[in-house]
């Protein structure tokens, strides 16, 4: 079974997907730390439209081999990945990787465009939501900072991701849309194994 998980910026689309893939004992695939990855490439001076890019089990990202999932989470490279994620050269490879991936096994693949580019045929697809002061909470709370500050930069992103030519942001037609404004992680979780099940017995019908 794969799963999808689309929705913008801090709508808790890692939390869940994480918290999913081990539940179900699925490959969690973090398609938004591989456009970081690919920031810190280009960061370095490497071609991100050409690198080399890895997940490995509990979402952890290769660059080129090396393990770079702690300097993922480093807040120089939130605008830098926005920018290289409307290259549509780096897209197309990601996307090509990101489908690689998925070939012939169970995964929870989160991101902005899984269940309408890069897995359309995915068994489930769920599209988190959130209001923008609620994802700006979130994010001050994960990690500090300016509450007006990450609120405008949330609406820069949105925008930015809706907008753009490539691969906008925007739910699929058959996606379930799960408004997790005032939900806890536990909750949000909830609904999602509930989802799952009834996917999994539609398809064993």
């Amino acid at each position: 079974m794969r799963i999808a998980i689309d929705g913008p910026a801090a709508a808790g689309k890692t939390t869940l997907a994480r918290s999913l893939a081990e539940k179900l004992g699925y490959l969690f695939v973090p398609t938004g730390a591989m456009y970081r990855a690919a920031a810190l490439a280009k960061k370095r001076g490497m071609a991100p439209e050409k690198v080399c890019i890895e997940v490995r089990e509990g979402g952890r990202i290769l660059l080129e081999g090396e393990d770079v999932t702690e300097l993922l989470e480093n807040s120089d490279l939130d605008e830098l990945s926005s920018q290289v994620a409307v290259d549509g050269r780096v897209r197309r490879h990601l996307v090509a990787l990101q489908r690689q991936i998925a070939q012939g096994r169970q995964v929870v693949m989160e991101g902005r465009d899984i269940g309408t580019v890069v897995l359309p045929d995915a068994d489930l697809k769920i599209f988190l939501w959130a209001e923008p002061e609620e994802r700006a909470r979130r994010r001050l709370a994960e990690r500090g900072g300016d509450f007006q500050e990450i609120l405008a930069a949330i609406h820069r992103r949105d925008e930015r991701d809706s907008t753009r030519k490539d691969s906008p942001l925007r739910p699929a037609p058959d996606a379930v849309i799960l408004d997790t404004t005032g939900l806890s992680r536990e909750q949000v979780l909830t609904v999602a194994l509930e989802l799952v099940e009834e996917r999994r017995a539609k398809l064993a019908r």
